[in-house]
């Protein structure tokens, strides 16, 4: 069965790339303006790892297939919506998203326990299961490498596991993102003009 009245919200962000701009703030504005049965169509230069478990945690589903060496296609489906899924994959990819792709997508709605989904490989090195606390440091990194590295990280949290950072500086647009998401946290300024911040997941 095909959806009706579909509405594709298309972001293209490899000139950004290309001109050393950072499109993370534009792609979380364009994603903040999508309603629940928008469809958001993503074109980057590489399969946007980070962002998947970024958005996965909002409630997306994806699919992503490589069209070019540097042009990879994202679609972003909410769960609300997740019905579609398949027919926008193959409406937007013209029939070329691999089943393995659309198979990942139906094992994300499916594995995901209240919103809960399972972590990714970014956080990977830093999860240890005998404790509840991930320790991050993220000084020295170039944004939004921080942000993504600690959403990354909170997405392989069970609900009131905590997550410690310890960043350059106080990290205004995570703790904006951290409101949304539900999450209690505390901010340490440190006598070296750093901040530790302690996350809660929600």
């Amino acid at each position: 069965m095909c959806p009706t009245d579909v509405h594709i919200v298309e972001l293209d962000v490899r000139s950004h790339l290309s001109k050393k701009l950072e499109p993370f703030q534009l792609i979380m504005d364009t994603v903040k303006g999508l309603k629940p049965s928008d469809v958001f169509v993503l074109h980057a230069p590489f399969k946007p790892t980070p962002l998947l478990g970024i958005l996965k945690m909002k409630g997306y589903s994806s699919t992503s297939e490589r069209m070019d060496s540097d042009h990879w296609v994202t679609t972003f489906v909410h769960k609300k919506n997740k019905t579609s899924a398949e027919f926008i994959s193959a409406a937007v990819l013209s029939g070329t998203t691999p089943e393995t792709e659309l198979d990942s997508v139906s094992g994300v709605a499916s594995s995901s326990c209240a919103g809960r989904p399972e972590g990714i490989a970014v956080a990977a090195e830093h999860n240890d299961t005998q404790t509840p606390t991930v320790v991050l440091d993220n000084r020295g990194l170039e944004p939004p490498q921080p942000m993504m590295r600690t959403l990354a990280a909170l997405e392989r949290c069970k609900p009131g596991e905590v997550v410690l950072i310890h960043n350059d500086r106080v990290p205004v647009f995570l703790i904006e993102e951290l409101v949304n998401l539900g999450c209690l946290y505390t901010v340490e300024d440190q006598a070296d003009g750093t901040a530790k911040v302690r996350i809660e997941k929600g």
